[in-house]
């Protein structure tokens, strides 16, 4: 009883801190970012910029997260960015389409490309990373072509107020890309946590083979991932180009680097391990915490990379201290329940 009790506990304190060590990591940068900087960083305007300024990220990284559950990688997502959101000014100030049907194509387009890479990863047997980086380098193609290498500018006339809306409103006192966020997460929170379908992805992520043995059609729902993964990108371009409002064709690629690390980060958070959607946002919240408060601090244009990189390794090297933990603990101890004997003899 003396031993069993101490070894449940650091058990459990491993558990925790591998579950939710970088949510805690959050938390310390908002207090020390806080107490450095009181004036501007605790304040409603800085949150609602940064809610703003991430939100594009915290999509694309949501998108990126649906293939890494299956154990395969989306390298064209940054491009299908940069294509989606040209294809959508093109769509309505070049060809006038009303902005809605615009949008529309644009998400029906990115599943499109899900579907491609679906087909090249699944059933041409070309490994994720050559295949998407190979389609990535078509749709980079395409903007350009799309595009002629020229910015997308429109008219006197501007945008129409329901396409910009779709970035600037605010719902419930916050940015609308947001809650865009905040629903994109529950729902595919809902969708790999409770439902057939994210089981199946988890599975065939973790043992393809297993999976093959148990009867899961392995090819149909990693090509399912991939389509999931094209139409959270298409949309991620439709916000990119209400939040922009200027057709640029090279903007996609400065979004690639950022979405991948918080994806990749996100599986060391709430799920280590495991591709998850909350995990992710609140990787893409240590990023948006930690580049805002640097950046007031008047930091270079170098500490960018070098706060991912350092964020990436310690949220790595929290999960690698708790499942080190783990191993040496074992699982936590169960006392034995007292016979009948001895509880009518204690009794």
């Amino acid at each position: 009883m003396a031993t069993g009790l101490p070894r449940r506990r650091r058990h459990t304190a491993g558990r925790l801190i591998g579950d939710y060590g970088l949510l805690a990591l959050a938390a310390v940068l908002v207090v020390v970012f806080s107490l450095v900087l009181p004036g501007t960083f605790p304040t409603l305007d800085n949150l609602r910029l940064i809610l703003a300024t991430h939100s594009i990220i915290a999509v694309l990284a949501l998108g990126a997260m649906i293939p890494i559950a299956t154990g395969k990688f989306d390298l064209s997502i940054g491009y299908g960015l940069g294509l989606g959101h040209v294809m959508t000014l093109e769509l309505i100030v070049v060809a006038g389409w009303p902005w809605p049907l615009a949008c529309a194509g644009v998400v029906a387009g990115g599943a499109l490309a899900g579907v491609v890479n679906g087909l090249l990863v699944e059933f041409a047997r070309i490994d994720s990373f050559i295949a998407t980086l190979g389609t990535g380098s078509v749709m980079y193609a395409l903007t350009g072509w799309v595009t002629k290498g020229a910015r997308i500018v429109p008219g006197p006339g501007g945008l129409p107020a329901g396409f910009t809306g779709l970035s600037d409103s605010m719902i419930l006192g916050l940015p609308a890309p947001a809650c865009y966020v905040l629903a994109l997460a529950g729902v595919l929170w809902v969708v790999l946590e409770r439902l057939p379908l994210g089981r199946y992805l988890y599975v065939i992520g973790s043992n393809p083979r297993a999976a093959d043995l148990i009867g899961i059609p392995t090819r149909r729902y990693v090509g399912y991932a991939f389509v999931g993964s094209g139409l959270v990108t298409g949309f991620a371009g439709v916000l990119l180009a209400a939040q922009q409002q200027i057709g640029n064709p090279s903007v996609g690629l400065d979004y690639l680097l950022p979405a991948f690390v918080a994806a990749l980060l996100g599986s060391t958070a709430i799920r280590p391990g495991r591709a998850n959607p909350l995990g992710t946002v609140v990787a893409v919240a240590i990023l948006a915490i930690g580049l805002s408060g640097l950046g007031q601090l008047g930091a270079d244009f170098w500490v960018t990379p070098l706060f991912n990189g350092l964020t990436l390794l310690v949220a790595v090297g929290l999960v690698g201290y708790s499942a080190r933990r783990r191993l040496r603990a074992g699982p936590p101890r169960r006392e034995p329940e007292p016979s009948g004997d001895a509880a009518r003899g204690d009794a």
